[in-house]
């Protein structure tokens, strides 16, 4: 009786243990692989899964999401020139379909051969692209390094079940003589370029300036034209109103019988004593003898009859 109750225990015991065994929790992000006796039987997704005792065993946890690893590597230029990649991988599982998990689980032993495999053909895709391109293309050709590399591997990755999300070139580097001889190669463009900018500016600002010279010349040679025009019209003006106050006192005194000739000698007094009311100084010589005065009296009446013919013609 006690043997027939302690094997009853060991039968339920080992019962409970098979029922509990039955039952597997799959994590969120997670696929896991199912086999029979060493062969593919079939995925179990995130969740309470069944699967049957001692028959169906757990071959492998496949994580769906994203995962990265860093890569540094060097490569050499077209021009013999050693380059220096720091870069970060990120990579997932191309689906979820069956067939991605298959060749998920089971392309690779383990996830240091697919990890080794993954890292040595990215390093080699970018060597292979930096071979064909000088040393001073390289730090331009960042973008157009990693558009290659995607191309290159989609393919390849898309066998293994893989999806390359993205690559980033975090640093590229050269040896310490290239990287000096670059900063002075920039360092002397920069140099080439102010010099280039400062000139221009120079060559604005003169010619600018001649401009506004020459625009201030034009100004003042135009003022200085309409002042003498003006200053000529003022004379002429001033002398057109003389000559026809002369010319109606003239004709006033001819019809009072008065000699004209005392228009004049009443002009040639006034004179006089304009230039000595507002004579700043100045000495001015008159000849005061009744010859000169007679000589005086018949030039500008020689005047004032050539201007009364110029008026009348």
């Amino acid at each position: 009786m006690e043997v027939t109750t302690v094997l009853g225990y060991i039968l339920l015991f080992f019962l409970i243990i098979v029922i509990f065994s039955s039952f597997v929790t799959v994590k969120q992000g997670t696929i896991v692989v199912i086999t029979v006796f060493g062969k593919y039987r079939r995925i179990l997704t995130p969740g309470l899964n069944f699967k049957i005792p001692l028959i169906e065993n757990i071959y492998s946890k496949i994580s769906i999401q994203n995962r990265s690893v860093e890569l540094e590597f060097q490569a050499v230029t077209y021009d013999q020139a050693n380059v220096y990649f720091k870069a970060m991988l990120l990579y997932s599982v191309l689906n979820q379909a069956e067939e991605t998990i298959k060749n998920v689980a089971f392309k690779f032993v383990d996830e240091r051969n697919l990890m080794q495999a993954l890292i040595r053909t990215v390093e080699g895709s970018i060597r292979a692209f930096v071979a064909t391109k000088k040393q001073s293309e390289v730090l331009i050709l960042r973008r157009d390094i990693v558009e290659h590399v995607k191309e290159q591997l989609d393919a390849i990755l898309e066998s293994w079940g893989y999806h390359l999300q993205d690559l980033q070139l975090n640093d590229i580097t050269f040896d310490d003589v290239i990287m000096k001889s670059m900063s002075q190669v920039v360092a002397s463009n920069n140099l080439k370029a102010a010099a280039e900018n400062e000139g221009q500016a120079l060559l604005i600002t003169k010619t600018k300036a001649a401009e506004a010279d020459g625009n201030a010349i034009k100004i003042s040679a135009e003022a200085e034209r309409q002042a003498a025009q003006l200053r000529g019209q003022g004379i002429a003006l001033f002398r057109e109103e003389v000559a026809k106050g002369m010319t109606m006192a003239a004709k006033e005194m001819q019809t009072a019988n008065m000699d004209t000739s005392v228009i004049l000698f009443t002009m040639w007094t006034e004179s006089i004593k304009h230039f000595s009311e507002n004579s700043k100084g100045n000495v001015i010589f008159l000849d005061g003898s009744s010859d000169a005065m007679q000589r005086t009296m018949k030039e500008m009446m020689s005047l004032n009859l050539l201007h009364t013919d110029a008026v009348k013609k």
